[in-house]
């Protein structure tokens, strides 16, 4: 089983870097590359506004929607209300975990209705700073969202619910001999250096890069391995050691 790469940007919103994702767009098609977009319903984060609002954001996700690309649910707001890092333990703090399940219902329910008020339907969840709890899984099933891209492990699995879990384990490309690797970008300060580093770095991928819907058909029927266990714990012990993680992890 030869390594392959899931592509993801994170923090996408009306405020957004437009002029880099711009640049970015263009790469992604010319390569034909279908990431992930982690998207935002309701952005309340201040560190994101970073441009003038996009009057025509949600047609923007649709059109992406429209080309195959996976929309991913990137929490309600991007507002984080406790210092809890979650299943995945990766940053202390977040939108959802510790948050009683009855306003975690609320907020996904909201979320959910605004992509939907807009065309838009999520295939998989993201969660602003990786950090949610078992009370937002379970709510997850309930609303019907199927794939969560977040955890650290050798390649997608289905737990004992149903739910695909699509690792997340990259911030940049980086030479693996084998499994599913999700590289997660955060484009609202990159540099010209930094663009030109993706641009490298996707264009030396080729073959090796796929998308969601090819991993959910090719993993749906795997589950969690003691091989998975040991590398989560091996990544993980590698972020505590180098905590506190990158900012460009949020």
């Amino acid at each position: 089983m030869r390594a392959h790469y899931l592509v993801r940007f994170d923090d996408i919103c009306p405020t957004m870097n437009w002029e880099m994702w711009s640049r970015i767009e263009k790469v992604l098609l010319a390569q034909n590359i279908k990431p992930i977009l982690a998207v935002i319903p309701d952005n309340q984060d201040e560190k994101l506004r970073v441009a003038p609002s996009h009057s025509s954001f949600w047609e923007e996700v649709r059109k992406w929607q429209g080309w195959g690309w996976s929309i991913g649910l990137h929490g309600y707001q991007h507002r984080f209300v406790t210092r809890e890092a979650g299943i995945v333990g990766i940053q202390p703090r977040s939108e959802f975990a510790g948050v009683p399940r009855s306003e975690q219902d609320e907020k996904l329910g909201r979320a959910l209705e605004i992509f939907r008020s807009h065309g838009v339907e999520p295939q998989v969840w993201v969660a602003p700073a990786h950090s949610f709890d078992w009370n937002t899984v379970a709510a997850l099933q309930k609303l019907g969202i199927p794939t969560i891209s977040d955890g650290l492990a050798i390649a997608p699995h289905t737990d004992s619910e149903g739910l695909l879990w699509v690792p997340q384990q990259l911030w940049r490309f980086r030479w693996r001999p084998f499994g599913v690797w999700t590289v997660c970008y955060h484009h609202n300060g990159w540099t010209s250096s930094q663009f030109a580093r993706f641009l490298r770095d996707v264009s030396a991928g080729g073959a090796a890069i796929t998308d969601l819907p090819a991993v959910s058909t090719k993993y749906g029927r795997r589950r969690h391995t003691l091989l998975d266990g040991a590398y989560a714990r091996a990544h993980a012990a590698v972020l505590s050691w180098r905590a506190p993680v990158r900012a460009a992890t949020s």
